[in-house]
Order: structure tokens, then C-alpha cells, then sequence
């Protein structure tokens, strides 16, 4: 039961799919991080869906790209864009520290927040309308189960800048080994498929997703002495348009 109730939570915190309510315990939230990356197989399943629906009654390719796109938002409600924006602010206000921290609990949004949006959104629609081929479709669609796998990761295993917040309380509560050991598993597993689809795209694209990891650590803490829910999401949007933008890249140039 308390299996069940963890993914209760992972799903209502993490996505709009309507769930049962209840009065979230610590012992319930202990390994709800383990079920985050199921949220990325939903995400991936339904973009994999459409994108067969397109193929079989020839939908137009602006339309493809344009629900391929939203389908994502859709199913998180953009919780995960609020925190990239968030921490698009912060990151380009050249601030010390202490301020970009302020800044990411300003429920305001900056001019630097909505260009960088803009750029996210142009890069991604870019790239994928340019992806067709049904095996390099089933990589990007891993790749929303992946990049969760690495961001559960990040919350269990890189520093906190505060002591305090939403990511905090569920690094907190984590059981952190178990936590571990089943994202890691589910991470290598999913990137084992990933290369099952394509040796060489799949290659490409799982090292696409853990130089954003990299990128992430290093830029966190250099920024802000570490990562917040804010960055989190932020993480997200990074990983996954860098996912896609690579599968891209292969597809024009060799496939």
C-alpha cells in the first residue's frame, strides 16, 4: 500500500493526471522519487501515440510538431517550464548568490525568463519537427523517462543551496539508497533501449543527456551553492531539449 501511495504522490506532484486524494505521510513520500520517471513514460507514450496517429492519417507536419510539443506541458501543466524560468532570472541577473536565491522564490517573471522560453520553445519545435523515423521517436520518447531517472538522481546526490523548500523536504524524507539504486537501474535500463533502438543515435543521445547532468551540477553550484526545485526543472527543460536536438542533428546529417 505504501508502494502505491508513493506513486499516488509522484504522479499528483509531477503531473496534472487526476489522482486519489489523501493526507501525504513521510513514510508514504519515502521512495516516491523512484515513480518520477514513470511520469516521463506516460509523457513518452502519448508522443509516441501521436506521432503513429500523424503517420497514419498523413496530419500535417505543423501539426505534429505543434501538439508533439505540447504534450509534454499538457501532461505536467508546465510545472517544470516555471522553474526553468525562474531560474533563467536568476542565472542572468549576474548577482551575487544570496540574491539569486531571492530570486528564485520572486513569483514574478523577468525579461530574461520569457527570451530564453523563447529560444527553448524555437529549438525544440525546430528539432523536432525534423524527427520522422519511428526508431529515432521511440528514443526522444525515453528520453522524458531518462531525464527524470537523472533528475530524481540530482535530488538524492548533489548539494542543497537552502535548507529549506519543496525539493528539500523530499531530499529530506527520501529513503536515499533505495532511491539510488532504483533510479540508477531504471536509468540504464532505459539508456540500454535507447541503444537497442539505434547503437549509434542512441549512443549520441545518452551522452547528450548526461553532459546537460554534468552541466547542471557545475552550474548550479557555481551559481548557487547547489540546486533548488527551481533548478530542477530548469534541469529538465535542458536535458530533454538537448535530447531532442541530437536525435535531430541525426537525423539530418546521417540519417
Amino acid at each position: 500500500m505504501r508502494i502505491v501511495k508513493a506513486i499516488i504522490i509522484a504522479f499528483s506532484m509531477y503531473s496534472k493526471i487526476p489522482m486519489p486524494q489523501f493526507q501525504w505521510k513521510d513514510e508514504d513520500m519515502k521512495y516516491m522519487l523512484c515513480f518520477f520517471p514513470w511520469i516521463g513514460a506516460v509523457i513518452g507514450g502519448c508522443v509516441y501515440f501521436w506521432g503513429i496517429i500523424c503517420e497514419k492519417y498523413v496530419i500535417s507536419l505543423l501539426c505534429y510538431t505543434l501538439i508533439g510539443t505540447a504534450i509534454p506541458l499538457l501532461i505536467t501543466g508546465g510545472f517544470h517550464v516555471d522553474g526553468f524560468m525562474d531560474t533563467m532570472d536568476a542565472f542572468g541577473s549576474y548577482q551575487p548568490t544570496e540574491k539569486k536565491l531571492e530570486i528564485l522564490k520572486d513569483s514574478h517573471i523577468g525579461a530574461f525568463a520569457v527570451i530564453m522560453l523563447g529560444v527553448y520553445g524555437l529549438l525544440y519545435m525546430a528539432a523536432f519537427s525534423e524527427i520522422g523515423d519511428k526508431n529515432l521517436l521511440q528514443i526522444v520518447c525515453a528520453g522524458f523517462f531518462l531525464s527524470r531517472c537523472l533528475s530524481g538522481i540530482s535530488v538524492v546526490s548533489f548539494p542543497l543551496a537552502k535548507k529549506e523548500g519543496l525539493l528539500y523536504s523530499f531530499a529530506n524524507k527520501a529513503g536515499k539508497n533505495i532511491v539510488k539504486v532504483s533510479l540508477y537501474l531504471q536509468g540504464t535500463l532505459c539508456m540500454l533501449f535507447m541503444l537497442w533502438c539505434s547503437l549509434f543515435a542512441g549512443m549520441i543521445v545518452v551522452i547528450a543527456a548526461l553532459s546537460a547532468f554534468v552541466y547542471y551540477y557545475y552550474r548550479s553550484k557555481k551559481e548557487l551553492g547547489g540546486i533548488t526545485g527551481d533548478t530542477a526543472g530548469y534541469f529538465l527543460i535542458l536535458c530533454e531539449c538537448s535530447m531532442v536536438v541530437a536525435v535531430a542533428v541525426i537525423n539530418i546529417v546521417w540519417m
